[in-house]
């Protein structure tokens, strides 16, 4: 089982662990026993809501000062045992009644059970509607009463500011301190909110202010610091924003600490001699000079290009006149190649939009826009130029990181989410983090309504539009779930074409996001959203359309991972609520072109009788792609931990691994 955290964890300077990864064969043994593991922690998690109901429920009939001195004991004698078995049971008996008396809303068994698998440092996977926001309040007040600071991290700032809100009575009712730290935000604001008993968060916002810390303390290393101070303004010897890494809960665990662990996080700032813009234009008309498929391929399942020796003999022809840097073959070489990725790889409305005169980068897994990411190494310079921007100044790197290291370096580690399974291997592998599963509230009424795919998207759009128009009629809420802004866009222009009243959420209306989810569960509504994962905003049903059906899902392809596939239809009953889903696609999708051969997918229209394939066809024929992503997306992650482990290695000397 999961170890307590001890009382006098935030001893010292910046608590966080700092002990090498267990070894490989430790690693596979654990995950050899995991699930004899899962079981006996199942079967616990339940007693313990038992003990806290029975020990709760007399706290009901205690006046405020009565109530206010059980508190105060239960403070006392965390500050003693940390995160004792028998004091969690104290703990969670009073975090409770503060929740009834402050809230209305005391936590059910489930989220008694959840919130006891997340303070024994476990990932509790619970699905969505069953209130994983009041969930997290159980483990974060029990901790941040022992002493231990407590960092909640979600996935964007809106989730971070709204779910600090809503909690903080229960949180000023047992006299904690509660902040939140998000983008924009200046540096004294945001160590406030660290200074809090718990502080909500999001995943970026804290790495990054980690680094920070890291760079501004790194003795004898003035260069390090003097950078930071011209980029954030910060005197030296100012103090650190975080107290350490003692104990961190994590929401949407799998999106933060799979999905988005991709790629490393980065502190840059504006390169001194930046390149110049003479070399972007040349190497754009020079991308745009050579011919694809003679000259060039692109692999759209890895996003890559690669120039054929036809096309180096003819870019060398096209490069004499210029010199400089295209004089030579590599760097000729790769510059072209950034610039064919620009125009080739990277799509307008789907890996990036265009906003205020900005090319802004739209994250695949959540849809949104993030104005302050940037590729490196030119690219993001090549797609402004091919887009008609303002240039922007290309970044130098001064620290870096990666999800798996800093994650790994919280003394302890909790989280909660609807989607671990398909990666609980991972998790554990990677993070030592074991995802147990919690079971409904109520019973379940979600089911399928199958998969189809039709011969082209003309037919699958005309579908659409037809199927949405009847359950429209039919009073019944609808949720569209693409995978792309530009999908979304389409759709929205046929249902307008129809006359089909509805609301587009994408990258587009991210300001508007919660009120339009927050509605999509209205007789007769129609909302079609970009990527759902993340979201945070529950659907509720209006009154009548649960003895309707409830709400009805329909997704418009399968995502790269079929965890953001349960995601999205998960949406539909919410909480015991009826509900259903369906998934329709097409042959021209981009995933089935990438992934099955032209010749394939021809003879499969060929055999087609019908409009569209059987449940189980579909089943055979959408799954290749989405396990060959999710493959790649493994193998991606698997190389960015061993990189960082190699970099740890060789940099090790410095005393600044970042």
């Amino acid at each position: 089982m999961g170890r307590a955290l001890r009382p006098g964890i935030a001893h010292g300077d910046y608590p966080e662990r700092t002990g090498e990864r267990r070894s490989r064969l430790d690693r596979w043994s654990r995950s050899v026993f995991a699930g004899v593991r899962r079981k006996r922690v199942q079967s616990g998690m339940f007693r313990f809501a038992a003990k806290v109901r029975n020990v709760g429920e007399p706290l009901a009939e205690l006046g405020d000062l009565e109530f206010q001195d059980r508190v105060e004991a239960v403070w006392a004698r965390l500050g003693m045992e940390g995160l004792s078995p028998e004091a969690l049971v104290q703990a969670f008996a009073v975090i409770r009644e503060v929740a009834r008396r402050k809230l209305g809303t005391p936590h059910y068994d489930v989220q008694l059970a959840g919130g006891w698998l997340m303070a024994q440092g476990y990932l509790a996977e619970m699905q969505t509607g069953e209130g994983k926001t009041l969930t997290a309040t159980l483990p974060a007040c029990a901790a941040a009463m022992a002493g231990i600071p407590v960092h909640v991290i979600s996935s964007n700032d809106y989730l971070v500011e709204r779910d600090a809100e809503e909690m903080r009575p229960i949180y000023e009712g047992l006299g904690l301190r509660v902040g939140f730290a998000i983008e924009n935000m200046d540096l004294s604001d945001r160590r406030k909110a660290y200074a809090c008993d718990v502080t909500y968060v999001t995943s970026k916002v804290v790495t990054f202010d980690y680094l920070r810390d890291r760079l501004q303390s790194a003795s004898g290393r003035r260069g390090l610091a003097g950078r930071l101070e011209r980029i954030d303004g910060r005197t030296a010897g100012e103090p650190a924003l975080l107290r350490g890494l003692c104990f961190a809960l994590i929401d949407e665990a799998d999106s933060i600490l799979v999905d988005e662990a991709r790629t490393p996080l980065i502190i840059s700032r504006p390169m001194e001699s930046t390149t110049s813009r003479k070399i972007f234009k040349r190497a754009l008309r020079l991308a745009q000079s050579l011919e694809e498929g003679t000259d060039f391929l692109v692999d759209h399942s890895s996003s890559s290009v690669r120039i054929t020796p036809g096309g180096r003999v003819r870019l060398e022809t096209l490069a004499q006149p210029l010199g400089g840097v295209f004089s030579g073959p590599r760097r000729r070489e790769e510059w072209v190649g950034r610039a064919l990725t620009a125009c080739h790889v990277y799509q307008r409305d789907r890996d990036y939009m265009v906003a205020d005169d900005k090319v802004q980068i739209v994250d695949a897994l959540t849809g949104r826009a993030s104005a302050d990411r940037s590729w490196e190494q030119g690219l993001h310079q090549l797609i402004e130029l091919k887009e008609g921007c303002t240039l922007t100044t290309p970044n130098e790197s001064l620290a870096r990181i990666s999800y798996q290291q800093f994650f790994r370096r919280y003394l302890q580690l909790g989280g909660m989410t609807g989607t671990a399974w398909e990666v609980r291997r991972e998790l554990s592998s990677t993070y030592e983090l074991e995802s147990i599963r919690v079971p409904t509230r109520k019973k379940n009424q979600r089911h399928s309504n199958g998969e189809y795919v039709f011969r082209s998207s003309r037919e699958k759009w005309k579908y659409l539009t037809r199927r949405i128009r009847e359950l429209q009629d039919s009073g019944r809420p609808v949720l569209v779930g693409t995978c792309s802004i530009a999908e979304s866009e389409e759709l929205s222009d046929l249902l307008h074409q129809i006359g089909v009243a509805h609301e587009v959420l994408n990258a587009k209306q991210d300001a508007r996001e919660a009120s339009i989810v927050a509605r999509a569960g209205e007789m007769g509504r129609v909302t079609v959203a970009t990527n759902m994962a993340g979201r945070g905003t529950d659907i509720k049903l209006s009154d009548g359309i649960a003895e309707q059906g409830g709400l009805h899902v329909i997704a418009t392809r399968r995502s790269d991972s079929q965890r953001v596939d349960r995601q999205l239809f998960g949406r539909c009953g919410r909480q015991g609520d009826p509900g259903s889903y369906e998934l329709v696609a097409s042959l021209d999708d981009e995933n089935l072109r990438i992934f099955h051969r032209s010749w394939m997918l021809r003879g499969t229209r060929s055999l087609l009788w019908g409009d569209a394939f059987g449940a189980v066809f579909s089943r055979a024929l959408l799954r290749g792609p989405q396990r060959a992503e999710e493959r790649r997306h493994a193998h991606m992650r698997r190389g960015l931990d061993q990189m960082e482990e190699y970099l740890d290695q060789i940099l090790a000397f410095s005393g600044m691994r970042e």
